[in-house]
């Protein structure tokens, strides 16, 4: 028997996203990252001139955005539809300008509670595999397979950094890495939904691992039951596997 609600967290391009979509594709799950809920609502504030720090109207608004998110509706590689109000923002959610506010707006409860509810409400009928930072904790608390991958942040910081100069956009790596660190502190410190591992997760460290080594890693722990976690964790080290070049997809919000 295979879990039927499969929860992944983690810090910002731990990796997440990526083994989520390969996995829901290899299970025949619905995937979903909570994070472009967020970024939805990040640009939509943005989109309508409203103060990222205006706490109270940016929550007013998350609890008013009608946010959809269905399998890809066109070819150009993105790994779903991401609708606000019917307008296709997969991508408009991916700009440097939704990077550098979604953390304060994830941030605020009143927004966290918003959209905690929707994520529940999409995760109820099961087969689903749902990635963000607090999905274990607060959003599926008995989800059946918790996973929680991770990273050194010098390697999640290089992963961004390849992913951004892929696209085409100038940055210094070590500005990615400040940045890195600066949202791994907000995510982790944040009154509401903290980032924390969950009691009963398993730990991937991703650091030295290719993305096939931890989709394996991870189909493994499913096939032997190995899913069956109590209270302390399972913890799976990196085997000395180094990655030499991209590959990892960098996508968080949440």
């Amino acid at each position: 028997m295979k879990p039927s609600t499969i929860a992944i967290d983690g810090p910002a391009a731990s990796g997440k996203s990526t083994i989520g979509e390969l996995l829901a594709r290899r299970l025949g799950y619905l995937y979903f990252d909570t994070g472009v809920m967020y970024r939805a609502v990040t640009w939509a504030a943005l989109e309508r001139g409203i103060p990222i720090e205006d706490e109270a109207a940016v929550t007013s608004l998350a609890e008013r955005l009608c946010i959809d998110v269905t399998p890809p509706t066109t070819n150009d590689g993105r790994q779903y539809t991401a609708l606000a109000d019917g307008v296709d923002v997969t991508w408009a959610i991916r700009t440097p300008e939704v990077d550098a506010n979604v953390s304060p707006v994830s941030a605020y409860p009143g927004v966290r509670r918003a959209l905690v509810a929707q994520q529940r409400r999409m995760a109820a009928g099961g087969r689903v595999v749902m990635v963000g930072r607090d999905i274990g904790t607060v959003v599926l608390p008995d989800a059946d397979l918790k996973l929680y991958l991770d990273a050194s942040v010098e390697e999640r910081a290089r992963r961004r950094w390849r992913e951004m100069r892929a696209r085409g956009e100038e940055a210094g790596y070590e500005l990615v890495l400040a940045s890195m660190r600066c949202r791994d502190e907000i995510d982790s410190r944040r009154a509401a939904s903290p980032l924390y591992v969950a009691d009963d997760a398993v730990v991937l460290d991703t650091t030295d691992l290719g993305i096939e080594e931890v989709l394996a890693e991870t189909e493994r722990l499913i096939e032997n039951g190995e899913w069956r976690v109590e209270s302390g964790g399972w913890r799976v080290e990196g085997g000395g596997w180094k990655v030499e070049g991209g590959g990892w997809r960098v996508e968080d919000g949440g």
